[in-house]
């Protein structure tokens, strides 16, 4: 990702993105095996990247931002991440007030998902990310982690994005983000549980070991026997 997404920061031209990004992706083009994603919500930029090897797109805006991705991806037929957000970054919270924030989340990202579907994206390109942090508070972000389960409606691989966010200190104190590894680790483990497929961190080996761990325990859940497990299986 080219363009700092943290609140309160100004949007970049797309010359000034690729600009950024594009002298990376041709130093990773063919150096890595693992899929590459690109931040961008702007249809040029997906397009260049797509074209240096680039095969995902994670949208901070659910294509509220610029419809020419939206013709991008359609015609490209490549997974796009579709996260709930409103307004831009540099009016991050202006559009925070909720009455029941897990509820409006689904709701706004299921009209998201039907207007990529009538405009020709595929629902199986389709990831969803509730947008911890963006446009929530610390305690609406929390709210939103723990109403992952709500979700499950969508019918989509659930994306969710924790590292070291500030939404932390609402339980850690004043951290610097360096100092949120261990909330973090919190957070992932809490969202795998409550049905996150993919997690986004910073540190991906130490929180590797602690999706394995929770997909231990889910996997011990489900080979308990019926009436004999514990309280928390019936939860997952």
């Amino acid at each position: 990702g080219g363009e700092s997404t943290r609140p309160g920061a100004a949007s970049l031209s797309a010359d000034e993105e690729l600009r950024r990004i594009m002298p990376v992706l041709e130093r990773l083009d063919g150096r890595v095996s693992v899929p590459i994603s690109v931040d961008t919500y702007k249809g040029a930029v997906a397009d260049a990247a797509l074209d240096q090897g680039a095969v995902m797109i994670n949208d901070i805006s659910a294509l509220d931002y610029d419809p020419t991705l939206l013709g991008v991806v359609s015609g490209r037929g490549v997974p796009i991440i579709l996260m709930h957000n409103r307004g831009r970054s540099r009016q991050m919270y202006q559009e925070a007030s909720y009455r029941h924030v897990g509820a409006e989340v689904v709701e706004e990202l299921l009209a998201t998902i039907d207007r990529a579907v009538k405009s020709g994206v595929r629902r199986e390109q389709i990831v969803i990310d509730p947008g911890l942090g963006f446009t929530k508070r610390a305690d609406q972000t929390t709210a939103a982690l723990a109403a992952l389960p709500l979700l499950k409606v969508l019918d989509r691989p659930v994306l969710v994005g924790p590292s070291r966010k500030s939404f932390l200190m609402a339980a850690l104190g004043d951290r610097s983000p360096s100092e949120r590894e261990w909330g973090t680790a919190g957070a992932v483990a809490a969202a795998v549980l409550l049905g996150a497929h993919i997690v986004r961190v910073h540190a991906v080996a130490s929180h590797r070991d602690v999706v394995q761990v929770v997909d231990a325990v889910r996997a011990a859940c489900k080979a308990a026997r019926p009436g004999l497990e514990p309280a928390l299986c019936s939860t997952l």
